[in-house]
């Protein structure tokens, strides 16, 4: 196996690399990383077609897959295998076709096994909240189950 980095914000890095390289969903929404570092993401997304429910806004479940995402990237950059283990989300406002979206996930607090994140979407158009999203995650493994 190979030596995770001495650098926790490269060690970050790697993980967030690992993670959006194994996940469909992200890729088929077309998520893409804008900054990642220990216990926090920050992903974004335009809102295509594909994401449009009836009412032609964003169907609130590609709104909670980009949270859901952002939490998965932050609460798997130290290095250590975590899951969701329980998440929530508010919506707040619509989102249209061609809205860019921006999910800002960070941690609240965390203890050997379990931490809460926080994470904000954004319409960078305007910079109004659209949605607030709150994860808690579970470490199942002292590391991520695929070479950094």
């Amino acid at each position: 196996m190979t030596p995770l980095p001495d650098d926790p914000c490269r060690l970050a890095e790697q993980c967030a690399a690992v993670m959006l390289a194994g996940d469909a969903p992200a890729r088929a929404f077309g998520f893409s990383l804008r900054k990642v570092a220990p216990g926090e993401a920050e992903l974004e997304m335009t809102v295509s077609e594909s994401s449009l429910n009836a009412f032609g806004t964003c169907h609130g479940g590609a709104l909670f897959t980009l949270a859901d995402t952002a939490l998965s990237i932050a609460c798997n950059s130290y290095g250590r295998q975590s899951v969701a283990q329980q998440c929530s989300i508010t919506f707040v406002r619509p989102v249209r076709l061609g809205d860019h979206l921006i999910a800002r996930a960070f941690e609240r607090c965390r203890t050997s096994r379990t931490a809460i994140y926080d994470c904000t979407l954004t319409n960078a158009r305007d910079g109004k909240v659209i949605a607030e999203f709150r994860g808690h995650s579970r470490t199942i493994a002292d590391a991520m189950p695929t070479p950094i």
